[in-house]
């Protein structure tokens, strides 16, 4: 299992880790309406799903709005969602704040679906531990990383390049 830190302190990650090749998980999370949110719903798409510990702490506020940045750009072939524990609500909140429009917030608050398919869910905290996925138009998971230590920042190139490749196939 991948072994991480949030603030310097190793922590418990919960539920099963996602590999390169595995088939993308399902799971249901929440729209920033509260409406529920699945793996299906992006069907067909190319998919970065950035799971992090809050969207109201700045790596998680940077990343997220960096990828957004970076995604607008590659069409409408792709998907790009991020989760957290933070509540629809707050999540509404900060993207009305950050103006940001082009990525899905979605929250994991209610049943830790995402957290623990993923295997992303922090024991010690009910938080998200920060990972990036990338998965394919067929489910296929083709990038991963479990970023080691939670409040440091992960790959942008590797995982933009991930879903760059994938749109080519």
């Amino acid at each position: 299992m991948v072994q991480v830190t949030f603030i310097n302190k190793p922590v418990t990650l919960v539920g099963n880790e996602v590999k390169v090749g595995d088939k993308a998980p399902d799971f249901s999370v929440l729209a920033n309406d509260m409406s529920p949110v699945t793996l299906k719903d992006s069907a067909g798409k190319v998919r970065l799903i950035a799971s992090v510990p809050s969207l109201d702490t700045g790596v998680c506020d940077a990343e997220t709005r960096r990828f957004n940045e970076e995604v607008a750009g590659l069409g409408e072939d792709v998907a790009f969602y991020t989760v957290s524990v933070d509540l629809p609500f707050a999540q509404k909140r900060w993207c009305a704040a950050a103006g940001i429009d082009g990525v899905h917030t979605v929250s994991d608050y209610r049943d830790l679906s995402f957290g623990e398919s993923y295997g992303v869910y922090m024991k010690e905290n009910r938080l998200l531990a920060r990972a990036v996925f990338v998965i394919d138009r067929n489910d296929t998971v083709t990038y991963v990383e479990y970023v080691s230590e939670g409040t440091s920042h992960p790959d942008y190139e590797a995982a933009i390049n991930a879903v760059k490749e994938a749109l080519a196939k």
